[in-house]
């Protein structure tokens, strides 16, 4: 069985106009995934559409007005995405990452350490919520997510020092 998975990250306008994105991702790093992609990015409506409704059926989970004003806080500035490998990555990042509502992480997740809007307050407010990230939900959301936000040709194979301690010895005769 294969362990090695790999999950989209989109670091969303609120944490690169912070400027805290390295420091989030070194969190990653330090957790022993890798980048094996990296972009920033202006997504145009349709490719944010694309990937909140057709790939994560936000209108059918959480209505019309939450995805609108997702979309329009997506919209307010750059992204950055990532494509991280590791072991059982999109499970370890989702717990890294925390809960969606800011207000319900735990403290020492993501979320939890530089985010605290409620949906309450959000919702009161016409805002989309200011969580910081985008992490794939399951593994074959990171499938058609990672397809969607990148080309083949922009994801790359290496070995880190830290996979040479986690992955399968090579015996060679």
């Amino acid at each position: 069985m294969n362990t090695i998975e790999r999950s989209l990250i989109v670091f969303k306008p609120d944490s690169v106009q912070r400027g805290i994105v390295g420091e989030i991702l070194s969190r990653f790093e330090k957790a022993g995934l890798k980048i094996v992609g990296a972009k920033m990015l202006k997504p145009d409506y349709d490719h944010f559409y694309y990937h909140y409704e057709n790939i994560g059926k936000m209108i059918s989970r959480r209505g019309k007005k939450a995805f609108d004003v997702t979309l329009d806080m997506m919209n307010s500035g750059p992204v950055i995405a990532l494509v991280l490998e590791g072991v059982e990555a999109v499970s370890l990042i989702r717990k890294m990452v925390g809960a969606t509502e800011p207000k319900a992480a735990l403290p020492g997740t993501i979320r939890g350490d530089y985010s605290h809007v409620s949906f309450a307050h959000a919702d009161a407010n016409n805002l989309g919520i200011p969580n910081i990230i985008h992490a794939s939900g399951d593994k074959d959301e990171a499938i058609l997510e990672i397809e969607h936000w990148f080309s083949d040709s922009e994801l790359f194979s290496y070995q880190t020092t830290h996979e040479k301690f986690t992955q399968p010895k090579k015996i060679f005769k």
